[in-house]
């Protein structure tokens, strides 16, 4: 059970199924594992730290219950990685910063209790975007991620990495967080299944938070099955985390024949590549011929939702980073005074994304432009909010693409910034508006994977999954 192509076409039931017929160990997994990131990583770069110790002992507790016959953990034997900025005790968290380059995590974030709880194999931290900054993990300080489907390219951000190491069979499933489609766009570029659930549905203790509001951690997985038992696993309520939410999980009576699919006429106008719009509008002509009902709405105020989302994204991440300041933990660089000391650290330990949103955050909430911006941009969050409560009266959910292109080639956009925002145009409203919403592979175009977004009210997940599946089974 070495051979590292198995562990890129195992599935979560698969492995349970293995474990119990004794086909393979759980060690044999973690092995496999760390086979394919040796063989594999040194050109992909989808790990920033390799938990080989902690993998193995997890192996070794699972390989005990199998042969006690003792029932075993929703993710038994499956191998997981963690995107840098979900803190794992014992184990370097660096949100792909300099200024958090040595920083041990002293505790593990909620989600990974849930995982190890779940008896998953936790094999690593993926790279990043610093502080979840980018969507093309680039801005990693410690150096570029490629998408192992192209090398030339990137995986999407900012969890790329995670994407990726899922993609190149390095893990079977992977966490990331989305902000504004850190989740959605890498599973688009990596050709993964990638969900953002809905805000509240997973705690975020122990986050490392870029904008407290918009933040939350979903998985990525092969297929949509293993991304719903991913999910299961790390939902509910956390008394650790207040704007976590204890959802009852609908099982909608799902039927592809009474579904109505929501197409906003929005998100197919200017700025969308034609090769990706003729696959989203092919994989819905498809879901048509299957049963589905296409409902043309509209969503007036998504033209505003981009520049509203980086209004608000900047802002909270400046008062989020603003613990940052060379004095309690991180990176720290002595100057003569404690404002010297503050600029030194936070001059050297930032990237130039980074500084850039702190100083925009900054400006957007400083006396006399707080109200022309800061309010401005959440009154637009609301009159979205409308937009999305309208159009669910109409439809159960809404669909489009994920990404406006393909996946970018490594260092095309790294000197426009606002080119590099616009990749978020689709993705923003969903962490806008707190509603869940899924990436699914649709097709390719150009020999390149192409991601479609569907939509649901809050706390519909179950129903992003079963559509989901249909789209899958489109194939």
């Amino acid at each position: 059970m070495t051979n590292n192509m198995e562990l890129g076409t195992l599935g979560i039931k698969d492995i349970q199924e293995g474990l119990q017929k004794k086909t393979f160990s759980a060690t044999e997994l973690a092995e496999a594992s760390f086979s394919a990131i040796r063989e594999k990583d040194p050109k992909i770069h989808a790990f920033l730290e390799v938990t080989e110790n902690l993998a193995l002992e997890q192996a070794a507790a699972v390989d005990k219950k199998v042969a006690n016959k003792e029932k075993l953990g929703a993710l038994a034997g499956v191998p997981s990685a963690l995107k840098d900025a979900i803190l794992v005790k014992g184990v370097r968290a660096t949100a792909g910063s300099r200024m958090l380059e040595n920083y041990t995590a002293p505790y593990d974030a909620t989600v990974v209790e849930k995982l190890k709880g779940a008896d998953a194999l936790l094999v690593g931290k993926t790279n990043m975007d610093e502080f979840g900054m980018g969507a093309s993990t680039e801005n990693s300080a410690f150096g570029v991620t490629r998408n192992p489907l192209d090398e030339e390219r990137v995986p999407g951000g900012s969890s790329g990495g995670s994407a990726a190491s899922v993609a190149a069979g390095e893990a079977v499933i992977a966490l990331g967080e989305d902000t504004g489609g850190s989740i959605r766009l890498p599973a688009s570029f990596c050709g993964l299944v990638g969900l953002k659930p809905t805000y509240g549905a997973v705690s975020r203790n122990g986050i490392i938070a870029l904008a407290s509001s918009l933040d939350q951690v979903g998985p990525f997985a092969r297929t949509v099955e293993d991304c719903e038992i991913v999910f299961d696993v790390i939902r509910g309520k956390d008394p650790l985390d207040a704007t976590s939410v204890d959802a009852q999980v609908q099982d909608p009576n799902f039927k592809i024949q009474n579904l109505r699919i929501g197409v906003p006429k929005e998100y197919f106008g200017e700025g969308l590549d034609p090769v990706v719009g003729d696959v989203i509008k092919n994989t819905l002509k498809k879901l048509e011929d299957a049963g589905a009902k296409l409902v043309e709405v509209s969503i007036p105020h998504v033209q505003y939702a981009l520049a509203a989302y980086y209004i608000i994204n900047t802002s909270e991440a400046s008062a989020n980073l603003a613990r940052y300041d060379g004095i309690r933990y991180g990176f720290s660089k002595a100057g003569n005074t404690l404002l010297e000391t503050y600029l030194e650290s936070r001059g050297e330990a930032f990237g130039t994304e980074v500084k850039r949103r702190i100083m925009l955050g900054t400006y957007a909430l400083s006396a006399g432009y707080y109200d022309a911006y800061y309010i401005k941009a959440q009154k637009v969050r609301t009159l979205l909010k409308q937009d999305f409560e309208k159009a669910f009266e109409e439809v159960d959910v809404i669909a489009g693409p994920v990404s406006p292109f393909l996946p970018f080639k490594i260092g095309e956009k790294m000197q426009d910034p606002l080119a590099m925002y616009l990749v978020d145009i689709y993705t923003v409203s969903a962490n806008l508006t707190a509603l869940p919403s899924l990436s699914v592979p649709a097709g390719k175009a150009e020999n390149l994977p192409v991601g479609l977004q569907l939509m649901a009210p809050a706390f519909q997940e179950n129903l992003l999954f079963k559509a989901g599946s249909v789209v899958e089974a489109l194939k």
